[in-house]
């Protein structure tokens, strides 16, 4: 089962303090809202969990090292970033290569491509960047919820989905047993769905409280 470990994880772009000692552990079957205003550090301590960014402190997830191990751990992730990457695969060649990293069945991904209300058909020889927004996130959350992950790191998923496609989505989070770390501005919407509620501010851990007590 997955674990992951945050001790004293600080970041800084030039001088500016981005996270500022940063202390966590995440537990199996824990599923997290990360909340906080624009600049609090969620999007950068989801970036060192990624092993994208250098920092100070220790991370590890199943016991390795991020940065060390990227490869191996992300095979075990699903991640939806905030802003899609500018991605010119096609749509069908990414959803394959996606599938390949982690030994997953394409078809898991076709389907929750399909419940989200994504013609895949219609776009399948479509470079990922010509999408539009509401397709370019369908995508990536049927490709992070299709992979088999045990923990998924979600960054404002739902912002570019519409009402039905949103609803679907939360739905499916709902039978989720990966570890879930998800930031998100609607907590509100959020809220049934996580045992935790984790808030930065200023690069802070300022709250950190469990729902299941």
């Amino acid at each position: 089962m997955s674990t992951i470990i945050i001790e004293q994880v600080s970041k800084q772009f030039k001088q500016h303090t981005v996270l500022a000692n940063i202390n966590l552990q995440v537990q199996p079957d824990e599923h997290i809202a990360l909340i906080g205003s624009n600049g609090a550090g969620k999007t950068t301590l989801m970036r060192c969990l990624l092993g994208e960014y250098q920092y100070e402190g220790l991370i590890t997830i199943n016991g390795l090292n991020p940065r060390q191990n990227r490869q191996t751990i992300l095979k075990r992730i699903g991640f939806v970033p905030q802003l899609p990457p500018p991605l010119k695969m096609p749509v069908g060649q990414l959803i394959r290569f996606a599938a390949g990293v982690c030994d997953t069945d394409p078809k898991n991904i076709v389907n929750i491509t399909k419940q989200l209300g994504l013609d895949i058909q219609t776009v399948t020889h479509r470079a990922f960047n010509k999408l539009s927004g509401g397709q370019k996130q369908k995508l990536l959350i049927a490709i992070a919820l299709g992979r088999n992950s045990d923990i998924l790191i979600m960054d404002e998923p739902a912002a570019n989905l519409d009402p039905e496609a949103r609803e679907i989505f939360l739905k499916l989070l709902e039978v989720e047993h990966a570890i879930t770390l998800i930031s998100s501005h609607r907590l509100n919407e959020i809220t049934t769905l996580v045992n935790r509620v984790v808030e930065l501010d200023m690069g802070k851990v300022i709250l950190d409280n469990n729902l299941r007590n």
